[in-house]
């Protein structure tokens, strides 16, 4: 049998990792199952990537990498503010649609990264990353359309994200087609009038 190097070998068995833990869930994605669904032996999975734990930081990675991509290529140059926030939210919410067990082995993944130390990097990066893309893409929206945001663009991407998960959990848990096309709208209209001024915030409470 011809030698593969690690280097040929690391994304094909991301993509058995990420085949296998989509279809049964990310306790299933042992090392030894991993290595036999691209039918290689286990030691492959410790020589290219040293632990568990360290492919699943590339399976994070590689998932996140994947939805940045689709959703900035739905990004319109010359659109304006509300129609490219419009634009952006409804890409991520057709890959949710197209591809709900991505999302849910991401939100696995999260979840067990929580209490997985070696993980917590990973999980911290992945979220980082995707605060950081939707912060650019709002950024140059604004610039694009000469629209001053009222709210930091950070602020504005970490609304619109949080909003988002609430929903993406929603839409896995308990779907209704409807109601979530009502609430992505709201979601998008208050990212809006928040960046616009027109949103009031309410004080809170102090203890």
């Amino acid at each position: 049998m011809a030698h593969v190097s690690a280097a040929e070998r690391r994304p094909q068995l991301i993509k058995a990792a990420i085949d296998l833990m989509t279809r049964e869930g990310v306790g299933a994605g042992s090392t030894r199952a991993i290595a036999a669904e691209l039918g290689v032996a286990q030691a492959t999975v410790h020589y290219t990537f040293g632990t568990k734990e360290d492919l699943y930081r590339a399976v994070m990675e590689q998932l996140t990498r994947d939805l940045i991509a689709q959703v900035e290529r739905a990004a319109h140059v010359n659109a304006g503010f509300e129609e490219t926030v419009a634009t952006l939210a409804a890409a991520l919410w057709q890959t949710l649609r197209e591809q709900p067990t991505t999302h849910q082995l991401l939100q696995e993944l999260s979840m067990l990264a929580l209490r997985t130390p070696r993980l917590q990097e990973a999980h911290e990066s992945h979220h980082h990353e995707v605060t950081a893309v939707t912060t650019k893409l709002v950024t140059e929206a604004a610039e694009r359309a000469g629209h001053r945001l009222a709210q930091p663009a950070e602020t504005l991407a970490r609304f619109f994200l949080a909003g988002f998960d609430g929903l993406s959990m929603q839409h896995l848990s308990l779907p209704d087609e409807e109601a979530e096309l009502t609430c992505l709208q709201a979601l998008v209209s208050a990212v809006v009038a928040l960046a616009g001024g027109r949103m009031e915030l309410v004080t809170l409470p102090t203890s």
